[in-house]
């Protein structure tokens, strides 16, 4: 089989079929943006709330900012108010999205102690109004729908949340092969993912323990899903949408990153996180990406004692510029 296609969302089409997830305090602009140079076809935003009230927060100011991003854009909206998920959805189309995707995958138990998230799929009712009306409002910018499994291994209905979907108008569904109650832990249930795919005729993405080409060859070959998404595989190395695309494309060229160009990539992912932030926030919130990228260093673990408590963009980059003369 194929693995590597073009996917049509909606009406747009996308180059590949290997997508970024969203993944709250990780996949802001800066880090989108850098996977999309190694080839993942769309990035999620951060999940950004409907509550109109808290747009005023720095947090969601800095996810509703999509002004450089290059298209196609794909804002996460979660809530469990219909009018105010719509109007979510206008307000993130009129600043230039280009997919709108609703969030009842979220584990999270601050987001599902409000009922949002994954504990939507628990009020199929309610899941279906809000689709609905997210959708109408959409003015034809495809909506999808970001799903697990299930609440718990007792009450996996992910087939009958497609079912919903599909009748009310989302473009693509994207489901990670576990429950709420597994968090993320656990081996992924391929089985309920493909049943998923069987149901619908919309496009199905497969998300969940994709860090190696082998698992995204596995995950294909079990689902047969139309696309994969990468979460925590990304994190640490956005590099991986090339090692993937090139090795599931039987690209010659090797795709291994050595220590030089991960130094290399950090610094850009610096500059870039100070741009987007403004120095006086930049250096804390890229540190969780410095730490993950430490991981994938021999001298990783002396790299993050040097660079972990320090406060300034500047500082940080003369810091990884120390250790590319040691390597050159």
């Amino acid at each position: 089989m194929s693995y590597i296609n073009e996917l049509n969302i909606g009406n747009l089409q996308l180059k590949t079929n290997v997508l970024l997830a969203p993944m709250a305090g990780v996949t802001d602009l800066p880090f989108r943006n850098l996977c999309r140079s190694f080839g993942a076809s769309l990035a999620f935003s951060e999940m950004v709330t409907s509550d109109k009230t808290l747009w005023k927060s720095e947090k969601s100011r800095s996810r509703f900012n999509i002004r450089d991003e290059h298209s196609p854009i794909a804002v996460q909206i979660f809530g469990t108010n219909p009018e105010k998920m719509a109007t979510a959805a206008k307000h993130a189309i009129s600043l230039g999205a280009d997919i709108i995707d609703i969030n009842m995958g979220c584990p999270a138990k601050k987001v599902c102690s409000k009922q949002a998230g994954v504990a939507l799929m628990k009020n199929q009712t309610l899941s279906e109004e809000i689709m609905a009306t997210v959708v109408a409002a959409s003015d034809n910018i495809p909506v999808t729908l970001k799903i697990r499994t299930g609440w718990d291994k007792n009450s996996k209905n992910a087939q009958a949340i497609a079912k919903i979907a599909e009748r009310s108008g989302i473009s693509a569904i994207t489901i990670h092969g576990r429950t709420k109650e597994d968090m993320y832990h656990g081996d992924i249930d391929y089985k309920t993912i493909s049943e998923v795919k069987k149901t619908v005729s919309i496009p199905v993405i497969a998300n969940g323990n994709i860090f190696t080409p082998e698992d995204a060859i596995k995950m294909l070959e079990e689902t047969k899903t139309d696309g994969i998404m990468i979460g925590r595989g990304s994190q640490g190395k956005p590099w991986i949408f090339n090692t993937i695309i090139n090795a599931l494309t039987n690209k010659k060229k090797s795709s291994k990153i050595d220590e030089l160009q991960i130094l290399n990539i950090i610094i850009k992912h610096i500059r870039q996180n100070n741009n987007f932030y403004g120095d006086s926030h930049a250096a804390r919130a890229i540190r969780k990406h410095l730490h993950w990228y430490c991981n994938n260093l021999s001298f990783g673990k002396k790299l993050w004692n040097s660079i972990n408590k320090i406060d300034s963009s500047e500082k940080q980059i003369k810091i990884v510029e120390l250790y590319s003369a040691e390597i050159t």
